[in-house]
């Protein structure tokens, strides 16, 4: 009797876990998917300063396995309180794939990261000629939003405006209003008062902000990939159970032992 007890305990435990991860991978695809689509709004925002459209493959890749999840945590609840050894082998199959899925988004995230710098400085440059200041220029609102949201001006600092077609044709001696700070109402973007200026420069922020997304990625990425580690190891720690102790067998078939 006490076999049977102690794979019952052994049993209850790894259910009640699995179960409880279940719950937890169902949370867990709403942020996955929720990553992925920051990374896609913040890509639209940035894109004039990377052209590799390639960094989007982690995004949609955590997307897809947000998606899985959702079925992976409904094949798991329904295997586990079952006690079914094909749901639970097939649960656990899934499961290393999608853990396999999210190591290469950790690999591709690395990779891409370390493009980021020379991306950017390939690129803004250009981004920078093609100013003109109106509304309907795509560089023009990439570059305004980019100088509001990380409060930089030019590329290295504010000067680098002197030498855009942009400064050259307006010949008024200023920069873009979205070098102007918050706090300075009365600033027109005049070089002769630079003390109301941004006086950091984009490239090195714009750098920074998209390392930071790809870290974003590659840590969520971890995260559930650890999580579901345990998740295979409870399923197979019933899987085994079921196929190895004849007390579990016992168990399930509602039988009794002297």
């Amino acid at each position: 009797m006490s076999a049977l007890k102690m794979a019952q305990c052994g049993i209850t435990s790894s259910k009640t876990v699995l179960v409880f991860l279940n719950l937890i991978f169902w949370a867990a695809a709403g942020i996955l998917c929720y990553v992925g689509a920051y990374v896609f709004i913040t890509y639209d925002d940035y894109d004039h300063f990377f052209e590799d459209v390639y960094t989007l493959i982690p995004a949609v890749i955590i997307i897809a396995v947000g998606a899985l999840l959702f079925i992976i945590g409904l094949i798991g609840c329904c295997a586990t309180v079952r006690e079914s050894y094909c749901g639970l082998a097939t649960f656990v199959i899934i499961l290393l794939l999608v853990f396999m899925t999210e190591v290469a988004v950790v690999v591709l995230g690395y990779i891409y990261r370390a493009k980021v710098e020379n991306e950017v400085n390939h690129s803004i440059n250009e981004v920078y000629d093609e100013y003109n200041g109106t509304n309907s220029n795509a560089q023009s609102r990439a570059i305004d939003y980019v100088q509001r949201q990380l409060q930089c001006c030019g590329i290295h600092n504010y000067s680098d405006w002197q030498s855009t077609h942009w400064y050259e044709e307006s010949k008024n001696n200023s920069v873009p209003i979205s070098c102007c700070k918050t706090n300075t109402g009365s600033c027109t973007g005049s070089l002769t008062h630079p003390e109301d200026l941004y006086q950091e420069g984009c490239e090195a922020l714009v750098v920074k902000k998209l390392k930071e997304i790809m870290m974003y990625i590659i840590w969520t990425a971890l995260t559930f990939a650890s999580i579901q580690m345990l998740g295979m190891l409870c399923a197979c720690v019933v899987l085994c159970r079921r196929v190895r102790d004849p007390a579990y067998e016992l168990l399930i078939t509602g039988g009794t032992q002297a």
